[in-house]
């Protein structure tokens, strides 16, 4: 009897902190009617509204949750490189970059060949009056001014071109009285210049000048030619007044 009148409160105060408990119960055991007998059947109110005012029946949702790891397989292998695409357009010139540091010094570079000048110079005169006696007559000289690696022949009255390049030529004489003055100055067989003087009662000095680009076995000279009038150049055996000057400017190897 005792443990009875015990458990007696605890059943009170279980129930009044449910009150819903007990009314619940009465609504679900009392009849509603949702029609009449004469009409249609009354609209069943959505189970939401209808269990709105209960919380508990509330259904709960459900988010099913799949795991990757479990679905992802292991990595395959790799495939083979596929074939380069199309070159695009060429892009617009960057701005540019900042100056690089300073290389370090080079080794000394192989020794160069030393500077090596060539020369080559003649300046012959001759005291002795010509005259024409043929066509065509080689100028000789007897007067030997310079004559470097004695590359100008006296004897023939020639030069012999040993190193190739740019040379100049320059011969001056003394002309006759009423005589003319026709010279060639020679490169091998050709004429390369004239020096002409027509018949006068004076006497004058007359000069050419030129330069020639020689190879190597060409010949310089002075050739008299001989046309209707007679031809001749004046000098004097105390006083030069023929002269034939050359030297080189500027060999080929330059």
């Amino acid at each position: 009897m005792g443990s009875f009148l015990f458990m007696l409160p605890v059943l009170v105060l279980h129930a009044g902190a449910w009150p819903d408990l007990g009314q619940s119960k009465q609504r679900a055991q009392k009849c509603v009617r949702c029609c009449s007998p004469m009409g249609p059947p009354a609209a069943v109110p959505a189970p939401s509204s209808r269990m709105s005012n209960y919380p508990s029946w509330v259904m709960p949702r459900l988010q099913p949750t799949i795991d990757i790891t479990i679905l992802k397989g292991e990595k395959g292998e790799s495939g083979e490189k596929g074939q380069s695409g199309v070159s695009g357009k060429e892009g617009m010139p960057g701005e540019r970059g900042y100056r690089g540091r300073k290389g370090q010094k080079g080794q000394i570079g192989l020794p160069g060949n030393s500077c090596k000048h060539v020369y080559e110079a003649f300046s012959v005169g001759r005291k002795k009056v010509l005259h024409s006696s043929d066509y065509f007559q080689d100028v000789t000289f007897d007067t030997e001014f310079v004559n470097l690696y004695k590359h100008f022949n006296m004897f023939t009255g020639r030069f012999s071109c040993y190193v190739a390049g740019i040379y100049f030529f320059n011969l001056n004489v003394h002309t006759w009285n009423f005589k003319e003055t026709y010279l060639h100055l020679m490169r091998n067989d050709q004429e390369a210049a004239i020096l002409y003087t027509q018949p006068s009662d004076r006497s004058i000095m007359q000069s050419q000048s030129l330069m020639l680009d020689l190879e190597e076995g060409d010949e310089v000279w002075v050739r008299m030619f001989k046309r209707e009038r007679e031809n001749a150049i004046y000098s004097e055996e105390n006083d030069i007044y023929i002269t034939f000057n050359g030297h080189l400017i500027k060999s080929a190897e330059d």
